[in-house]
């Protein structure tokens, strides 16, 4: 069933409280755990951490959810929502996006190893005016994440089989062994240059052709070519990648 149960918001009078009620019970009966395929369990409400979380492979995740074009979500407050993403207990985040007949149209989970400083967006500080004035919010940026990045529950309206999600999910857990955030926004660098070239095979050298924009985002970095060789044997290493000759790449 992809509705949403309007009859749950019979008692609450905010819009935001409405949704909220309704897109947390739709998530908790619909959706299992991406990481190991089990049930999910509700947190109690206000838990700082997380929406949702399972009990038998201990992952987190929060909830956002929105009628609207999905291109930005706002957020936290822009240094709490920094910090999280360098501890330990940064959750996964599910987005779910449904329609003004309250029908689903996607929902995506993104491992908690995708999100770096990049996709998240500074706003600009509450005026002195408001409640919490100086206040700086944030904006998580959708469009920045390769398609490829997002894993598909449903997609326009069209569920996905179990086997693949679990499959897509796995396929970049290797991400969450680098050691700091710095690395792993490099590799995530390079992958999103593969994804840009949108093809299954691809040559060194068209990913060499991105070395003055790889330049511009490091400009201390003096051996561009180099970092690329290298993040690329580390995507092979993990089967992201087949080497397959002539300097030639497929992905997995």
């Amino acid at each position: 069933m992809l509705f949403l149960d309007t009859k749950l918001w019979l008692q609450y009078k905010s819009n935001s409280q409405k949704a909220r009620v309704m897109t947390e019970f739709w998530t908790w009966e619909n959706i299992f755990c991406p990481n190991c395929g089990e049930k999910l369990f509700r947190y109690d409400n206000n838990k700082p951490v997380a929406d949702f979380y399972c009990e038998t492979c201990k992952e987190d995740y929060e909830l956002k959810s929105w009628k609207s074009l999905w291109n930005k979500i706002t957020d936290w407050a822009y240094l709490t929502m920094i910090t999280r993403l360098k501890s330990s207990n940064n959750p996964n985040f599910f987005f779910l996006n449904y329609t003004l007949d309250y029908k689903i149209k996607n929902f995506i989970v993104i491992p908690k190893h995708y999100f770096t400083e990049g996709i998240i967006e500074k706003r600009k500080p509450l005026p002195n005016t408001a409640r919490r004035a100086g206040w700086i919010w944030c904006n998580i940026l959708l469009s920045p994440i390769p398609e490829s990045w997002k894993i598909f529950y449903v997609k326009n309206w069209e569920k996905i089989k179990k086997e693949k999600i679990l499959n897509n999910w796995s396929k970049t857990l290797f991400l969450r062994e680098t050691e700091t955030i710095e690395w792993r926004g490099r590799i995530l660098d390079i992958m999103k240059c593969i994804e840009s070239l949108h093809k299954n095979e691809f040559t060194l050298q068209e990913i060499y052709d991105f070395e003055s924009t790889l330049k511009q985002k490091y400009p201390n970095n003096n051996f561009i070519k180099d970092k690329i060789r290298q993040q690329l044997q580390l995507l092979r290493d993990k089967w992201y990648l087949e080497f397959i000759g002539s300097w030639r790449y497929k992905l997995l």
